[in-house]
């Protein structure tokens, strides 16, 4: 483990950031965690309503199995320690979007214990920092519903579709110190549950958001006062929360006054932090067992059947793609770092070893490297996502085995992709269409270098003079007068024949 050296250069010496992150991440289920009402973002305000949500007289909660799943399936993927006791509890505010008057959450008894994330900071060498963050607990609760400003001018709308949506609260420990190791944190974390499944992860929909707390302290020292930063919806966001914040405290703080605990919110906008309320304390919430719920009793069975559920996951993967399939540490780290990244590299890797009757340790780093390089550059372009690819994993696959079988070079490669972008045809129909095979023609690939040379007498005898770098060149013309479609294995074979001479 490496230690980053983050550290705000204040007037009066170095201050050290000390950072924990409450993550809140929606369940994915198929409804909220006490009703069976739906969960559909966007849907029109107050649709997904039930009577539990809205809490009328007599309605009683049952939990949704399939949350507390989750729950469990999350708590396994995080190596944390899965409670077999666990129970709920009421934590009392009265807000206008909370119809109870309470939110169903666990604080006592949660579901997850203590568990750990390894992060890096470098993703082209994803072993020069690694750093565990350790995991506090998870716990299950329900949203709150939403306070809807902006319709009226002098009336506040509530939505209540959220309220009763299941939550996954995952508590670091404070155990980062710098902008990046948040952010790395955020991003791991987010990718784990896309892997298990738990959750979608998108945080401009509100089904992952973090709250991020805050602290300064000379290097060494006890933790100082923490600020609190809730619902902040972007990795980009949290980190400049916590800068924000961590240099504004170090200035409270030399200027001789003192950091007060409270809630803050972040202005995206201006790129910094605004008091909201004063920080409210365990006690001050009133917490007590739900008396309509019993607790929460987990056997064997159910565990054993979460844990047989797991995927392979991101570290795993990326381990066995550099070991078995041999691809380098970069590649494997891009390829892994997003589920729906690795399973669109497994699908175009499982074609291509089909259609080229290989192994895939042999096709890999071809499909590794068109897919970052050629198909990412060409989605980066159109503005597009993974899943919004005009080409698919067998397009892709069939592309990559007429280079390997020698049908078409690299350079007529990336002209067929270019027209497979635009039309969505198949490499081989374009390639026939328009007449892109290339050719092993000795006689016409001879006749094309004996041209070459005929027209460029300076540089021939520079070559033959010791100016052996200019073989280069005498390709380029190569291939530039036979449009691309000569093999430039055969091209260089001949070449260096007809040079020799």
């Amino acid at each position: 483990m490496t230690e980053t050296s983050y550290r705000i250069q204040g007037d009066t010496g170095e201050w050290e950031v000390v950072i924990g992150l409450e993550v809140h991440a929606q369940v994915t289920s198929n409804a909220k965690l006490f009703s069976g009402a739906a969960t559909e973002f966007g849907a029109e305000p107050n649709s997904q309503v039930s009577l539990i949500d809205a809490a009328m007289p007599g309605m009683l909660p049952t939990p949704n199995k399939e949350c507390i799943r989750q729950a469990v399936r999350t708590g396994m993927a995080l190596g944390a320690v899965i409670n077999k006791y666990s129970r709920f509890d009421r934590k009392n505010y009265f807000y206008a979007d909370l119809p109870q008057g309470y939110q169903i959450s666990q604080l006592y008894h949660p579901i997850v214990g203590e568990g750990r994330i390894e992060i890096s900071l470098d993703e082209k060498d994803p072993e020069a920092f690694t750093k565990e963050i350790g995991i506090e607990r998870i716990h299950v609760e329900q949203d709150a519903g939403k306070l809807m400003h902006d319709q009226h001018p002098t009336r506040s709308y509530v939505d209540l579709n959220r309220a009763g949506v299941a939550l996954m609260e995952i508590v670091s420990r404070p155990d980062m110190r710098s902008p990046a190791e948040a952010g790395a944190y955020v991003k791991k974390l987010r990718s784990i549950l896309r892997y298990v499944g738990s959750c979608d992860g998108n945080m401009e929909e509100g089904s992952m958001r973090a709250d991020v707390n805050v602290s300064v302290r000379k290097p060494g020292d006890e933790f100082g006062t923490r600020t609190e930063t809730k619902n902040v919806n972007s990795v980009r966001f949290v980190m400049a929360a916590i800068e924000y914040e961590a240099r504004r405290q170090v200035e409270v703080l030399e200027s001789g006054g003192r950091i007060v605990q409270e809630t803050r919110l972040f202005d995206p906008d201006r790129g910094e932090t605004r008091s909201m309320r004063s920080k409210e304390d365990a006690h001050d919430y009133r917490y007590f067992p739900d008396p309509d719920l019993l607790p929460l009793v987990l056997d064997d069975a159910f565990l054993d059947a979460c844990k047989a559920s797991l995927p392979e996951l991101p570290d795993a993967k990326r381990r066995r793609y550099e070991s078995d399939l041999g691809l380098s540490a970069y590649n494997a780290a891009v390829l892994t770092a997003d589920a729906e990244t690795a399973r669109w590299f497994e699908a175009l890797l499982a074609e291509s070893a089909r259609v080229q009757a290989k192994g895939e340790q042999e096709v890999a780093r071809p499909a590794a490297n068109w897919l970052i390089s050629d198909l990412y550059g060409a989605l980066n372009r159109l503005g597009k996502e993974l899943g919004e690819s005009p080409v698919s994993p067998v397009q892709g696959a069939e592309l990559l085995a007429l280079v390997a079988d020698g049908t078409i070079s690299g350079p007529l490669a990336k002209q067929v992709f270019e027209i497979m972008l635009e039309t969505g045809d198949s490499a081989p129909k374009i390639v026939e269409d328009r007449g892109l095979k290339q050719t092993s023609d000795t006689g016409a690939i001879e006749a094309v270098i004996a041209e070459v040379l005929a027209k460029n007498p300076g540089q021939l005898e520079q070559y033959r003079g010791g100016k052996e770098a200019l073989f280069g060149f005498f390709v380029g013309q190569t291939m530039k007068a036979m449009g691309g479609k000569a093999n430039p294995a055969v091209v260089n074979e001949l070449l260096k024949k007809a040079l020799a001479g």
